[in-house]
C-alpha cells in the first residue's frame, strides 16, 4: 500500500510540474512594464488554456500535499 502511494504521489509530482511549466507568464519583464505592458498583467481573468492549467496546478498542488502528509505519517 505504502509502495503504491509513493508511485501515486510521484505521478501527481510529474503532473504538478508540467502544469507550471506549460502555465504563460504573468509578466512581461520592465521593459513591458515601462512601455504600457503592465495594463495585460493586471486585466481580468485567465481565459482558456491559462484557466485550467492554473485549476489543474491547484487541485494537483492540494492532492500532492494531502498525500504527502499521509505517506509521514505511514512511515512514522
Amino acid at each position: 500500500m505504502l509502495i503504491s502511494l509513493m508511485v501515486l504521489d510521484s505521478l501527481i509530482a510529474i503532473i504538478l510540474i508540467a502544469s507550471v511549466i506549460f502555465q504563460s507568464g504573468k509578466s512581461s519583464g520592465m521593459g513591458g512594464s515601462i512601455s504600457g505592458g503592465a495594463d495585460t498583467v493586471f486585466s481580468g481573468k485567465a481565459r482558456g488554456m491559462d484557466a485550467l492549467l492554473s485549476r489543474v496546478t491547484i487541485v494537483f498542488a492540494i492532492l500532492f500535499a494531502i498525500l504527502t502528509l499521509i505517506i509521514a505519517k505511514m512511515t512514522a
